[in-house]
């Protein structure tokens, strides 16, 4: 087994962190047949508070700066490689991959390469910075899906968000849940794309009629696949 170490700088937000490592977990059985514990990969997981605010607009200054000196020290502790389990962070993703000597995978890039053929109408659940940024939109328009958004949408989904991050009740939360794929469902959506690393767990139940591609999930098996090739 290699020892190349897997850089992995998470916490963004907290609750994402153990179900991104779990899916890297899963992703070493499914693709190589990991058993014994000998089997997995050395992993530094940096859970990084970054200053991020669902109800005020994002200090980029604070933010790049804060992620890029999480970067900075998993590259000093060893890492090879680095994941960011934080569609946000992508933001600034040019300079911070700039900032470091060692590859830093594109989350955003990975996910739009999953985009399964057969869509013909997408939504994107995201944060609203992410969202706003349009990290995920100029590519899907010249994939030629068609971008599917309503106005109450994103406000669906910043509560859901902060429902998820705040440790509301979980009947609340899967309501708010249901509400939104609902929606998208009733407006036509075949394809959802989830570009937030918190709703990540929601996922795994749901057994509509929807295909819910996760951009995390999309992130740790590219982190395996590369992490193997090294």
């Amino acid at each position: 087994m290699q020892t190349n170490l897997m850089g992995i700088l998470a916490g963004m937000g907290p609750r994402s962190t153990a179900p991104f490592i779990d899916l890297v977990v899963n992703e070493c059985q499914r693709q190589y047949g990991a058993q014994y514990d000998i089997d997995f990969p050395p992993m530094l997981i940096y859970s990084l508070p970054t200053p991020f605010y669902l109800d005020r607009p994002l200090d980029h200054c604070a933010m790049e700066a804060t992620i890029g000196a999480g970067l900075q020290h998993l590259e000093r502790s060893g890492a090879a490689l680095i994941a960011m389990p934080c569609n946000t962070a992508h933001i600034y993703y040019a300079q911070l991959a700039r900032s470091i000597q060692i590859p830093l995978l594109n989350m955003i890039d990975l996910a739009l390469q999953q985009v399964p053929s057969s869509t013909k109408r997408i939504a994107l659940l995201a944060t609203q910075p992410t969202v706003e940024a349009k990290l995920y939109q100029p590519a899907i328009n010249r994939m030629q899906f068609e971008l599917v958004a309503q106005t109450d949408w994103q406000a669906q989904a910043n509560r859901l968000i902060h429902a998820i991050k705040t440790g509301q009740n979980l009947a609340q939360t899967h309501r708010l849940w249901h509400d939104l794929l609902t929606a998208y469902a009733a407006a036509g959506v075949d394809t959802v794309l989830i570009g937030c690393t918190d709703i990540t767990p929601l996922t795994a139940a749901y057994q509509g009629p929807l295909t819910l591609l996760d951009a995390t999930q999309c992130l740790a098996a590219a982190l395996v696949a590369h992490w193997r090739q090294m």
